[in-house]
């Protein structure tokens, strides 16, 4: 991993042919459904995927999209979305313009998370909901997050200390991703990730329909109340109270 190349460019060049040889899948499919369905804006109201690759999270008709890859974002405008290449760091939308912004498995990929909590901020509406999802615990950094494109993990309180300063309460949390259970199966597929990436996603396409079926219901509690040591990846469900930028 070159140390002085900007995270933006790097997560492009890996990611960028991995969505390429992907399939997009519709946001029905996952376990976030559910509770997406139930934050959508009203019909008038406009909503923001940041990252969300061909995995979006929020109904490509009417969704605005932002994505480092342009395989991905070509991807999602001919299904529907509206979507364009860019950074978390730097958004090109107007202050105050979402009523819902999802970003999951995205900020910890950026090199400034600083600038784009606040950019998140500016251009969320008052009263906007965030779905955010991040790893966490800096001790469990492993060569999956250096393969991935990982900058940094979290520690909760931190995460949770910087919502509150840029004006979101956090509603709810839920642990979030699988934990790898099969050290040797996560190397052989880091290794195919970073060496035969088209034979990676072509094996990831085939085994998808199966790990979709096998979901766990995402079960959410209120406020952040996710046990320490025992959560590998948050997903958060914040208000913005008020404007913070």
């Amino acid at each position: 991993m070159n140390a002085v190349e900007p995270a933006f460019v790097r997560n492009r060049r890996f990611y960028d042919p991995l969505w390429a040889a992907a399939q997009l899948v519709p946001p029905e499919r996952f376990n976030t459904w559910r509770m997406i369905r139930r934050l959508l804006p009203p019909a008038d109201g406009l909503r923001l995927e940041i990252g969300p690759g061909l995995r979006p999270r929020l109904p490509l008709a009417g969704s605005d999209f932002l994505d480092a890859s342009p395989a991905a974002a070509a991807a999602l405008r001919a299904a529907g979305g509206r979507a364009v290449v860019g950074s978390a760091d730097a958004l090109p939308y107007g202050a105050g313009t979402f009523g819902l912004i999802v970003a999951l498995d995205v900020i910890e990929h950026v090199d400034d998370d600083v600038a784009a909590f606040a950019e998140i901020t500016r251009v969320a509406a008052s009263g906007a909901a965030l779905v955010l999802s991040v790893p966490l615990d800096p001790e469990r950094w492993s060569r999956f997050d250096e393969t991935v494109g990982h900058c940094r993990r979290y520690r909760i309180d931190e995460l949770g200390g910087t919502l509150a300063r840029l004006g979101w309460r956090v509603e709810a949390s839920a642990s979030f991703g699988l934990r790898p259970r099969v050290p040797g199966l996560v190397a052989a597929g880091m290794w195919m990730l970073a060496h035969q990436p088209e034979r990676a996603m072509r094996w990831y396409n085939r085994m998808l329909p199966r790990a979709l079926r096998r979901q766990p219901r995402l079960a959410t509690v209120p406020g952040l109340a996710i046990p320490p040591g025992r959560t590998d990846e948050v997903l958060l469900i914040a208000r913005l109270q008020s404007m913070g930028y």
